[in-house]
């Protein structure tokens, strides 16, 4: 038995040495932690159980037959915990073949992603590689194909999220782009579909990778990534922190954790946080920091569209996803990227039965010929339509402005929000006061003595939250400073909601 025994062990260490010492250490010249370090440091300490150590690719072609073969194939896969609750991960070893993906290497995380679905857990991709083995041609081709269609199934049923952690191109970009969320690490990551030699031959354009699709692209301009980190250790580290806000599958509810923060807690300071001026910004990541438990507020996507704020809290210990207009960017307006953004997010929120609760101050859309070119009307759309589609907990609070169709937008009564709120410093009207004066009164303009009168009796009738609850638009009008304590009476009343929708296939959103 012991020389059975002894064999095991020598393959184990063949197989977690991965592509040698030499490659290991190239790896952490980068800046990097290899496939198993990121592991651990993702995963409870001694709680990965590795699946699939052994697998070696069977490609003969073009000399791979020849080449030594690396147990394991490129890819690490298998199971542990984060703070006690199961995940499932794999994480591609550039040590091995570049992490370039086999046959056998998409086999190992297919295994993985059909475990995750069985077990309704959610799955952590830990991307590095160089892509399809070209080697192996159409059986690299195939193994995307069989990840992609997985990613599918899965989309709305486990929570999938994709950390870049170091090369990304060609087909490995389209799995992370089915998942939930995206992660990057700032100065070794990058995402594109094609690299900066393939578009320097094709359209001639000189490009390095990191202005191609690395991470400050991508959380800036094209929004493929939701944050960005400084570094391997970092990023995984946020990302057992946002795995602490996500259920484990659409049936299981948001998690709740222990909480030391009163329930009942005022914020007097609340109550001066909008400005006596109109026009004035303040910066309502405030108003959520000082709503949810001891503060702990995640942000998804801060640093693209910041005219709309998304992320999750907890109240009373209970996950919640928060969508909040800021006025300090825009004036809080809704443009083309803000609508996409806010309506991706609840769309997850609605998939996995987490909470909502929306803070509006919207002056409305963003007028402009590049906003209505861009597509505006079918961007506004798809929030409308992800809120008017959502059957969880709905809860909105008005801050201060809610004017025209951004009003209904913004998770109104009238498409479906379960329990309005309003500040005594709500406006809900068309729109302000000069601008609804300047087209009722026309004829008046040359005198501003009565234009001023007529502003004024404006904004007395409109300018207020009492013409909307007069209506049952509202149900109530809250102190500022009382936010919290109502908030979490609603979500306890609203945690045993039931919506039902007419049965179809699917809907068809305006993509």
């Amino acid at each position: 038995m012991r020389h059975v025994v002894e064999d095991l062990e020598r393959r184990r260490a063949e197989a977690l040495a991965g592509g040698g010492e030499k490659r290991v250490a190239a790896q952490h010249a980068k800046g990097k932690l290899t496939a198993r370090e990121r592991i651990e440091l993702l995963l409870d300490k001694g709680s990965f159980e590795e699946f699939d150590m052994y697998v070696e690719h069977r490609c003969v072609d073009f000399g791979m037959d020849r080449r030594k073969k690396i147990p394991g194939d490129g890819v690490v896969t298998g199971w542990g915990t984060v703070n006690g609750r199961a995940v499932f991960v794999f994480s591609k070893d550039f040590t091995v073949f570049g992490g370039s993906l086999s046959e056998a290497h998409a086999g190992k995380i297919t295994k993985i992603q059909d475990m995750a679905l069985k077990m309704r857990a959610p799955i952590v991709g830990l991307f590095d590689a160089g892509g399809a083995r070209i080697q192996e041609g159409v059986a690299a081709l195939g193994g995307y194909a069989e990840i992609f269609r997985r990613n599918v199934d899965a989309s709305g049923v486990i929570p999938q999220i994709s950390v870049i952690m170091g090369p990304c191109a060609g087909g490995d970009v389209y799995s992370p782009a089915m998942t939930d969320f995206i992660v990057m690490v700032r100065d070794t990551s990058y995402m594109f579909v094609t690299g900066p030699d393939v578009v320097k031959t094709v359209t001639n354009e000189t490009v390095t990778a990191e202005e191609l699709g690395g991470a400050r692209v991508h959380t800036t301009k094209s929004s493929v990534a939701d944050m960005a980190f400084e570094n391997d250790v970092e990023a995984l580290l946020q990302v057992r922190r946002l795995i602490d806000f996500l259920p484990s599958s659409n049936i299981s509810g948001p998690p709740r954790w222990p909480s030391f923060d009163d329930v009942d807690r005022r914020e007097p300071s609340l109550d001066t946080l909008v400005p006596d001026s109109a026009n004035k910004p303040y910066d309502i990541r405030e108003l959520i920091e000082k709503t949810v438990d001891e503060r702990d507020f995640f942000e998804i996507q801060a640093v693209f569209a910041p005219n709309i704020v998304i992320g999750f809290g907890r109240i009373d210990g209970r996950a919640v996803g928060f969508v909040a207009n800021q006025p300090m960017a825009l004036a809080g307006v809704l443009d083309a990227d803000a609508s996409r953004k806010a309506a991706r997010f609840v769309r997850f929120c609605d998939c996995f039965e987490i909470p909502i609760v929306t803070f509006v101050d919207v002056p409305g859309f963003l007028p402009g010929v590049a906003q209505e070119y861009g597509g505006l009307i079918k961007h506004g759309a798809k929030l409308l339509f992800a809120y008017s589609q959502c059957t969880t907990p709905l809860i909105t609070v008005i801050t201060r402005k809610a004017f025209g169709g951004a009003y209904d937008v913004m998770a109104s009564k009238h498409i479906g929000a379960d329990l309005n709120y309003a500040w005594p410093s709500a406006q809900i009207a068309v729109m302000g006061a000069k601008g609804a004066v300047e087209i009722i009164f026309r004829a008046e303009m040359g005198d501003k003595e009565k234009i001023a009168a007529l502003t004024k009796s404006y904004e007395d009738r409109f300018l207020s939250p009492f013409v909307a609850a007069e209506r049952g638009y509202i149900d109530e009008v809250i102190r500022p400073q009382e936010t919290r304590a109502r908030l979490a009476r609603g979500l306890a009343l609203l945690s045993a909601k039931k919506a039902e929708r007419p049965w179809r296939k699917h809907d068809n959103i305006p993509l």
